[in-house]
């Protein structure tokens, strides 16, 4: 069993950015990456929108950006474990028992970061046609489909924005909405609705997916009318929200209804030395700028609650 002063699990922004506060408080942390640094953002193509990370020339990625995080961490002293915890015991510490896959470590004081997952619409087919035509990552796996006809689920932010990438590859992208209007920022509307390769389909919802070794067509049904149908199509990109990966921490830590860690405006959670930042603790902005705040003020109030501690 390892001894660490302080435990990070998870490394999207909000975790990169807890590791890089904490490192120059000489408290030298541990970072839990998980299968893969980064989190969500490492699988987002274009970040727009994340201050002072601008290129005129060609809009940055989100591995680049997740690329200078972990540079930037690493030169002040953090460290970085690429395993996944499986189980927590908050109960009686400090120190703070977590457990990997491989390790087991004590803890005196931890920043929980895993952020969330993608939804999945639980239909026929579905988990059947993972990786074979079914995703929840046009950057990931929009090389595959050049020149093929997909569908995109979803009518917020993620959706047009993995589906405009989707152009790049695809012959046609058709966006299948339940609603009758988008949910997505209106920047993103104007460009998806001028995009010729993108065409949308109004409430209506998936039934099934359907295929033979691959995806191969879906069947709907229009909220509206009732009208049952079906569609060809090579792949299905789903994109409808997320959910927190908090399922290690119940009974560890006071979760809301919707199992998103509860925190006090200072990052504190209902464990004293037990601090939590980004998308588990945040389902309402869920922005790289807001995860990046929301570590560094975990960071600081950690290395002051320590500080309190001696």
């Amino acid at each position: 069993m390892q001894k660490e002063r302080v435990v990070i699990i998870g490394s999207g922004p909000a975790g990169l950015s807890a590791a890089l506060y904490t490192a120059r408080a000489q408290l030298n942390p541990l970072v839990i990456a998980g299968t893969m640094i980064g989190g969500q953002i490492a699988i987002t193509h274009e970040i727009e929108n994340y201050p002072g990370f601008f290129s005129k020339e060609s809009t940055p990625t989100g591995p680049e950006l997740v690329e200078i995080m972990q540079m930037q961490a690493e030169h002040f002293g953090a460290r970085i474990a690429y395993d996944e915890v499986v189980e927590v015991d908050f109960s009686s510490g400090p120190p703070f028992t977590i457990k990997t896959y491989s390790d087991e470590y004590l803890a005196d004081a931890v920043v929980v970061s895993v952020g969330a997952s993608p939804r999945h619409l639980n239909v026929p087919g579905e988990e059947e046609f993972i990786g074979r035509g079914v995703s929840y990552c046009g950057t990931c796996d929009g090389f595959f489909f050049r020149g093929k006809d997909v569908v995109v689920v979803g009518g917020g932010d993620s959706a047009l924005e993995e589906g405009l990438f989707l152009t790049r590859f695809a012959n046609k992208v058709e966006v299948i909405h339940r609603r009758d209007e988008l949910r997505a920022g209106p920047t993103l509307q104007r460009r998806a609705f001028e995009n010729e390769k993108m065409s949308f389909v109004w409430d209506t919802v998936i039934d099934e997916i359907t295929g033979n070794g691959a995806v191969n067509g879906i069947k709907v049904t229009n909220r509206q009318t009732g009208e049952v149908g079906n569609f060809d199509t090579d792949g299905v990109f789903i994109f409808i929200g997320h959910y927190p990966n908090s399922k290690f921490l119940v009974g560890q830590l006071a979760l809301d209804e919707h199992g998103y860690i509860i925190t006090d405006e200072l990052m504190r959670t209902s464990v004293e030395g037990v601090f939590a930042a980004g998308e588990i603790q945040d389902p309402i902005y869920r922005q790289v700028a807001t995860s990046v705040g929301q570590g560094a003020a975990a960071g600081i109030q950690l290395e002051r609650w320590l500080s309190e501690q001696e």
